[in-house]
């Protein structure tokens, strides 16, 4: 249940140049491919939580008809002064 060095390290470069949301679908496929123990496994690979699996997970669930160029959703960040 584990992939080759080999794989693993092209696996991390290609995780490394994707955006925020491309990672956690991502993520969450390589997750799935696995099946039981899979979350654990690539959480410790890609050195990242379970949430932003669990959440690849339901945008891969429910977005799949939304297309948007947004890697984030509007409104976010710090307002500007008056």
């Amino acid at each position: 249940m584990s992939y080759s060095l080999k794989i693993e390290n092209t696996m991390l470069k290609v995780y490394t140049n994707l955006n925020e949301k491309d990672r956690r679908r991502y993520a969450a496929i390589e997750a799935l491919k696995l099946g039981h123990g899979g979350k654990q496994y690539i959480m410790n690979l890609f050195s990242c939580s379970h949430h932003r699996i669990n959440r690849g997970l339901w945008e891969l669930d429910h977005e799949e008809g939304h297309t948007s160029n947004r890697i984030r959703k509007k409104g976010g960040g710090r307002k500007k002064k008056a």
